[in-house]
């Protein structure tokens, strides 16, 4: 079997053999994932005043399959992958940010023609790992990331001053930077200012500590012509968008609050100077009332579309 004879039911199809085509191609047609990926139809590019909507899916690589009160929400890799199916089928979403065995799922099943493709990088820092700033890198690399066309590299960086893991995961951060770079793809850096206090590490979303932990950040890496920030929406973001003249989009947040909640949160913050989008996941894919389409076509609506590409 070849991905030109794979066919997929529609989302939504609760057959649990819906997706057993997927395993036979990994089985006996191991390189259909980068021919895949080579044939594929690329995304136009960022361009200013046209806010990116990226879909976030690397959350399980991580362990955090919990939702709200389902704490195995994304454990059904068949559930996950339909959502990602209905979310990327909107025009308006312009590519995903998954771990390799998610961003290999969907060029296989094709859902990523004219897409932004950002790969997720260090996944070693699981939480409740007793050293959990340790974060390494056991996702994409740079040169995996080269290899299938990707637009770039997101990673997790927490600066926790309590711990002595800080200045190792900074460095490994500032090298991933500059292999992006060195491949002329985006490095987007997801920082927090953190504490290892206590059976898990804390990000502290205050206004200043986000200030910071931006200011260190964006100077990892001997280069930042292709640095983005991923920040979250807090108090007074006119301040920590001050902070940088570099590219943001903003994450998700508290998978706990509102659907709601959440949108409205982003609604003024992507209005301000240097927001280039929104970059979310848990959010949209398990929305409060199951509707992924309509989480995600409101989504949409809040983002600037003035100098929309055709794809």
């Amino acid at each position: 079997m070849t991905t030109e004879s794979l066919t997929l039911s529609e989302p939504g199809d609760d057959s649990p053999a819906r997706y057993e085509a997927l395993t036979r191609i990994r089985l006996e047609d191991p390189d259909a994932v980068l021919r895949a990926a080579r044939a594929r139809r690329p995304h136009p590019g960022p361009v200013c005043g046209r806010q990116n909507f990226i879909i976030a899916a690397d959350h399980p690589a991580r362990g955090a399959l919990a939702v709200k009160d389902d704490v195995h929400a994304m454990a059904d890799r068949r559930s996950l992958l339909d959502r990602l199916r209905i979310a990327l089928a909107n025009p308006m979403v312009d590519g995903v940010l998954a771990s390799p065995d998610v961003l290999d799922d969907l060029l296989l099943i094709g859902a990523l023609e004219g897409k932004l493709l950002f790969g997720s990088m260090n996944r070693g820092g699981l939480p409740g790992l007793v050293n959990e700033i340790d974060d390494r890198f056991t996702g994409h690399t740079a040169e995996a990331l080269a290899e299938i066309g990707a637009d770039g590299g997101k990673m997790l960086t927490r600066i926790a001053f309590d711990s002595e893991h800080t200045t190792a995961a900074l460095e490994a951060t500032a090298r991933a930077v500059d292999s992006l770079h060195e491949r002329r793809m985006i490095a987007m850096v997801e920082p927090f200012l953190s504490t290892a206090r206590g059976e898990r590490v804390t990000n502290v979303l205050t206004t200043e500590a986000v200030i910071q932990s931006v200011a260190i950040a964006q100077g990892l890496g001997a280069r930042s012509a292709r640095t983005w920030m991923k920040l979250p929406v807090v108090e007074e973001m006119e301040r920590v968008m001050a902070a940088t003249t570099l590219p943001t989009v903003l994450l998700g947040g508290d998978p706990s609050s509102s659907t709601d909640e959440a949108l409205e949160s982003w609604r003024s913050a992507l209005r301000l100077p240097g927001v280039q989008g929104l970059t979310v996941g848990r959010t949209l894919l398990y929305p409060d009332d199951g509707d992924v389409a309509s989480a995600v076509e409101t989504a949409a609506s809040l983002l600037t579309h003035t100098t929309q590409e055709t794809r």
